[in-house]
């Protein structure tokens, strides 16, 4: 049986767990925990790689939870969280992005600023909009520092739309693919989300490792 757009609730949800924000929340969770991790600073640490995997994965009929989704509505919350995240997120950083980034107390938002304000120098509006999108953290400062920087809006709104389909259909489709290949592979579900994870993380350690081979470079030849 197809899951219902929003299923009960139960007392306790671990927000950081992709099945357990699914199965409390259905489908319309999908919506929301990626509007807020995408345009609510307050969301960079929800799940949002994992979510969409697992999402992908529970529209096979496979898992033994019993938990099933239906594939098309999926694809659809997951672009409408995606996209319309993004969008909030730079509206709000067109109004007040740099000092509310600048107040915020989190090492991590902090950190993920300096690496959106960074992605966008180094590569363009385009290319930088989009690689965000897969890098935790950075995809959800991203869009306010976009605002904040004054990025046209035009221009903007063309890369999150790519970028945010390529993301959000992407790493749903990848989990229903990988779900109707192999059965039953809800039972690796925590080992195959963390090599998702590491994967996401791997353009930002990337860059971080360039970062500082440019700053070393710039030392020795400051000497």
């Amino acid at each position: 049986m197809v899951a219902p757009l929003l299923a009960a609730s139960p007392l306790a949800v671990n927000v950081l767990d992709a099945q357990s924000l699914l199965s409390a929340f259905g489908v319309a969770g999908i919506a929301v925990v990626l509007f807020a991790e995408t345009g609510l600073l307050v969301g960079f640490f929800l799940p949002g790689d994992s979510l969409l995997f697992t999402a992908g994965l529970l529209c096979t009929g496979t898992s033994s939870s019993g938990l099933h989704l239906s594939l098309p509505l999926v694809l659809l919350a997951s672009a409408v969280g995606a996209l319309a995240g993004a969008q909030c997120g730079y509206l709000i950083g067109r109004q007040a992005g740099g000092p509310m980034l600048a107040r915020s107390r989190s090492g991590r938002l902090r950190q993920g600023a300096d690496r959106a304000e960074e992605l966008l120098a180094r590569y363009g509006h385009a290319k930088a909009i989009v690689l965000a999108r897969f890098i935790p953290v950075v995809r959800t400062v991203l869009n306010p520092m976009a605002g904040a920087l004054h990025v046209p809006a035009r221009t903007f709104t063309l890369w999150q739309v790519i970028g945010g389909l390529l993301w959000s259909q992407g790493l749903a489709l990848a989990g229903y693919a990988l779900g109707s290949s192999i059965p039953n592979v809800d039972h690796y579900l925590l080992p195959v989300i963390a090599v998702i994870v590491v994967l996401s993380l791997i353009p930002l350690a990337a860059e971080l490792r360039r970062s500082r081979k440019r700053a070393a470079g710039h030392v020795e030849s400051g000497r």
